[in-house]
């Protein structure tokens, strides 16, 4: 008796997963589809079995909390931030985690914002909360937004509009300027140094 051959789109339905998280098994190995002479894959009830194995020993995927303040001057509201998300989780029955990062919201390199984002992609996180979007980044939320939908996670602002402080984007862009000026008071010692060997004819060995 022959076994019925699925397409991804219906295999993936049948677990209950998206079709991505199902590529991602393949790639790492766990499953191995038969091909069609067209190259499309196709499951069979042996691979369901084997996937069943898969999602049985999967952890609960997690759901996250995440603040951020611009500096260490702002750990008060850095507290009431993270006091409000609770909130309104709890209020909505949601068991979250929550992660607090001091940084400046044009940098999107921060340790604990990289971290997660890694945790996104590897499919351990279904859902994120943020108290508005510049939270993530003043420029990165859709970014974010876009990696979270990817590998199946929510992403959540609960104030799509920006209610953050005036003086906190000031904070931002006065960082980006001692940056820049520290970069340009670099470059000046340096023309300074060489100008210097140069005058007086000394030879570096």
């Amino acid at each position: 008796m022959l076994m019925k051959k699925m397409s991804i789109t219906e295999f993936a339905n049948t677990l209950g997963v998206i079709p991505d998280t199902v590529r991602r098994w393949e790639r790492s190995g766990k499953i191995s589809p038969d091909r069609t002479h067209g190259g499309h894959r196709r499951y069979t009830e042996k691979d369901i079995q084997q996937a069943l194995g898969i999602t049985e020993g999967k952890k609960e995927r997690r759901k996250v909390i995440y603040c951020r303040v611009s500096s260490h001057e702002r750990m008060e509201d850095l507290n009431k931030q993270a006091e409000a998300m609770e909130l309104f989780a709890l209020g909505r029955g949601l068991i979250t985690e929550t992660i607090t990062e001091v940084g400046c919201g044009m940098n999107m390199s921060r340790p604990k914002l990289m971290r997660l984002i890694h945790d996104i992609i590897a499919g351990e996180v279904e859902m994120v909360i943020v108290a508005h979007k510049d939270r993530i980044g003043r420029f990165g939320y859709e970014l974010l937004e876009n990696i979270a939908e990817t590998y199946g996670c929510e992403l959540i602002a609960v104030n799509s509009e920006r209610h953050s402080p005036h003086h906190e984007v000031l904070e931002d862009l006065v960082t980006v300027v001692d940056s820049f000026s520290e970069r340009l008071e670099g470059l000046r010692e340096h023309k300074k140094f060489r100008r210097f060997f140069s005058d007086e004819k000394i030879v570096l060995e």
